[in-house]
């Protein structure tokens, strides 16, 4: 697999949404809480949470166990989706509780986790990260 333009779009909106992610978050946080900025950086990262799950269509990877060039982490996509739903959802019944723990959820499972899983030595940006990491020991 080589770093074609999809790959690039796909990992520089997921880099985004790790980095808006928790501004989003803190804005809502503490005593004093920020509703123009939350909702500016949460729009900013559910934009580019749908643009990386819609840029995941398209990579494939037939090296690991897949189906039709699906692998296990492209589970995420249909997960992403739902839960932005209904973090939406959430907010069109006033359930603030319920959107907060969605979207908190979601950054976790979507963003952390999913990056974590990214770095695995037998993924693209693994082979990448770890590659040049250990040719410059």
């Amino acid at each position: 697999m080589t770093l074609t333009p999809l790959i690039a779009f796909h990992l520089s909106t997921a880099l985004a949404a790790l980095a808006l992610g928790p501004f989003a978050l803190w804005a809502r946080l503490g005593r004093q809480t920020r509703p123009r900025l939350h909702r500016a950086f949460g729009y900013a990262w559910v934009a580019c949470m749908l643009a990386t799950a819609a840029s995941a269509l398209w990579i494939r990877d037939f090296r690991l166990p897949n189906l039709a060039g699906y692998t296990p982490i492209h589970l995420l996509i249909p997960f992403t989706l739902f839960m932005l739903f209904r973090a939406f959802a959430y907010l069109r019944q006033r359930n603030i509780t319920g959107h907060r723990h969605t979207m908190a959820r979601l950054y976790v499972g979507a963003c952390l986790i999913a990056g974590a899983f990214t770095l695995l030595p037998s993924r693209y940006l693994g082979q990448l990260v770890w590659g040049q990491w250990l040719g410059w020991i």
